[in-house]
């Protein structure tokens, strides 16, 4: 019999797959593996963290079902009370799950919680809040503002594709100063990312060689271009190779700092999170959590890669 670990299983019903999905099965598996779980139901992001507050004394590992909203907004809970996390991608995107490399099929993800593998991902931060994926200024918030319910679970992943056409037409350039690991760059931008996983917005890639235990924030800024411009590089930027779009900037770093004329509003993994300027930053080895393979889209790596050695490739 398999030693017995204690989890709190929180389910967010409203997320596009969280009313529906047929948990049962898996909750089977999870307790037939020694899982002892305390089940419940989040209203909001503050009560997913006020049921992790109630509990952390009592678990070892929480299990968050839903997207990458659900999950961010368990992040500060989890990582304050060092809990192990793992996830049910229950959202629209679950572009976290992608970094992890867990499958679509829910009761597959269930059989890996159950072998309570685990390794430690970055954690990035800035004005007091973590994301795990990625935080947007420009044309990404204006996407993620015309993502209602509604359009998410009527359209699923391609929502994201609307939802950029619509975001573009009311989108404005605007002027950035960008100041990574104190070198300092000025930029004209319709749109910045920042990101410390390898996916975001629906499997888009942030850069070709992120992973989510390197140690590194990677950002890139797209300058004012139109609409047929913009679908022109798309592959390019789907896939994470900014780098190579000669107008496009990059950079990689650990301490970025962003301000913005006018002030820009900032998205954090889908969640409204401020405006700028902000400071960003990475938290190496941040989080324990349940991951597929290790050969996978992620690395497992035990210490984050040097720093100065990725810069070299940028």
């Amino acid at each position: 019999m398999p030693d017995k670990i204690k989890a709190l299983l929180i389910i967010n019903p409203n997320s596009r797959r969280g009313a529906e999905a047929d948990i049962t099965e898996g909750i089977e598996i999870l307790e037939s593996a020694g899982f002892d779980l305390i089940k419940t139901e989040s209203k909001s992001a503050k009560h997913t963290v006020e049921l992790i507050d109630q509990h952390y004394k009592q678990i070892e590992m929480v299990i968050i079902g839903g997207g990458d909203g659900s999950i961010n907004s368990a992040a500060d809970a989890v990582y304050r009370h060092q809990l192990t996390l793992a996830i049910l991608p229950l959202g629209t995107a679950n572009d976290l799950a992608r970094s992890l490399g867990l499958p679509k099929d829910l009761l597959e993800v269930f059989k890996i919680i159950s072998t309570r593998k685990c390794r430690k991902i970055d954690l990035g931060s800035f004005n007091g809040g973590y994301f795990f994926n990625a935080a947007n200024i420009g044309l990404g918030t204006g996407v993620t503002r015309e993502l209602t319910p509604e359009i998410k679970k009527r359209w699923g992943v391609l929502s994201y594709l609307r939802a950029a056409f619509a975001a573009f037409k009311n989108n404005r350039a605007f002027r950035a100063t960008i100041i990574v690991d104190g070198t300092q760059y000025c930029v004209r931008s319709i749109q910045l990312a920042i990101g410390n996983g390898r996916f975001y917005g629906g499997g888009n890639v942030i850069d070709e060689s992120a992973v989510i235990d390197d140690g590194a924030l990677r950002l890139y800024s797209l300058p004012p271009q139109s609409m047929w411009e913009l679908l022109r590089v798309a592959p390019w930027l789907r896939a994470g190779k900014q780098r190579k779009l000669q107008r496009t900037f990059t950079a990689v770093g650990s301490r970025i700092e962003i301000s913005t004329v006018p002030n820009r509003e900032i998205y954090a993994d889908g969640e409204s999170a401020g405006k700028t300027p902000s400071i960003f930053e990475i938290i190496p080895q941040a989080i324990n959590v349940v991951y597929e393979d290790p050969a996978g889209p992620a690395t497992n790596t035990s210490e984050p890669a040097d720093l100065e050695d990725i810069k070299q490739h940028h």
